[in-house]
């Protein structure tokens, strides 16, 4: 119940509300933009003033390898659960949004364990960096693969009882090498990493004078925030009309089933509470802009109804509103 008590929270139920009321409350978007990028650069510095007084010790290295590790498994294995149900197109794209993260999610957790005074590691704003990328070129890759199966195929018809070629399909090819670019180039992932380094090299002097900046206004932008994602939310919640019940229940296990697994490594390796808390929502969250803008290019065949609608329409209010306590809770039950 506490969580929901937040008044970032709130402010994203609010939003929600208003949404759904069809308000015209509306945050242009240039603000929305700005707000996203302060909150990565606040991120980013809290990370990298983390890092100058830490360093890089040993659970540092284990959590980023931890965070790499679950960037391939997830998308891998999401896609062998989900051609069940979908196309091969359908499920790279949705399995490469769920194997990939949130940066809202993440700091909104952030912002928990800060309310909570639960310690974790700067580090882990990398972690988030590093685990975008990857679900993107296995999905890529998926793809490619698929349309390679496909081509013998679909250019061959019958002809008077013997096979004759067609004009060959329109086949689409995506270099990952810029893909990889792109996703290492991004502004946003750039100013996370910048403001990172800007932090790491400033150490406590720098944490000082960004006080005002990085701290003191964070929460209050965060909620400005989330009231803009919570309109955002409820603009794309007629997405899920007529799916499949059975994307429905994944949009809301695969986050738990994720989050278990991370949790589950954390106990293996011996992280702190902290970092197994964001590790678990890292694990849990799934990406609703930075992916899908890449998919509609990369796999076009796929429709942005499902992976869109899923994430955003699903599995983003679930973590805000019950994920991030609920793995909070796990962590402490089994993380001394």
């Amino acid at each position: 119940m506490h969580s929901f008590l937040d008044p970032a929270i709130l402010f994203f139920i609010f939003g929600v509300l208003a949404g759904t009321l069809q308000s015209n409350l509306e945050i242009p978007p240039a603000i929305s933009k700005f707000l996203s990028l302060y909150l990565l650069m606040a991120l980013g510095l809290k990370g990298g003033f983390a890092l100058a007084k830490s360093g890089l010790n040993p659970e540092v290295v284990t959590s980023l390898g931890l965070a790499m590790g679950l960037a391939v498994a997830i998308p891998i294995c999401s896609f062998v659960v989900l051609r069940r149900w979908l196309s091969g197109f359908n499920a790279a794209a949705i399995a490469a949004t769920y194997g990939s993260v949130s940066a809202v999610t993440f700091v909104t957790a952030v912002q928990y364990l800060e309310n909570q005074s639960v310690v974790y590691g700067g580090h882990m704003a990398a972690a988030m960096a590093l685990m975008e990328s990857p679900a993107i070129i296995l999905a890529v890759l998926m793809a490619s693969a698929l349309r390679q199966q496909a081509i013998p195929h679909a250019n061959l018809v019958t002809v008077n009882g013997g096979a004759s070629l067609t004009a060959t399909p329109r086949v689409y090819t995506v270099s990952v090498k810029k893909i990889l670019h792109e996703s290492f180039t991004d502004g946003a992932q750039l100013l996370l990493l910048g403001a990172m380094v800007v932090g790491m090299l400033t150490g406590e002097s720098g944490k000082t004078a960004m006080q005002p900046f990085s701290a003191d206004l964070f929460k209050g932008m965060l909620a400005f925030f989330l009231l803009d994602m919570g309109l955002l939310t409820s603009r794309h919640l007629h997405a899920l009309k007529g799916m499949s019940p059975a994307l429905l229940v994944y949009a809301l296990i695969a986050p738990l089933v994720h989050a278990s697994v991370a949790l589950s490594l954390a106990m293996l390796t011996d992280l702190s509470q902290g970092n197994a808390i964001l590790l678990m929502v890292l694990a849990a969250s799934a990406s609703y802009i930075a992916v899908p803008a890449v998919l509609r290019t990369a796999i076009p065949e796929a429709q942005p109804a499902l992976y869109f609608g899923l994430s955003l329409g699903i599995t983003f209010p679930f973590n805000l509103l019950v994920g991030i306590p609920a793995y909070a809770w796990a962590a402490n039950q089994f993380i001394a």
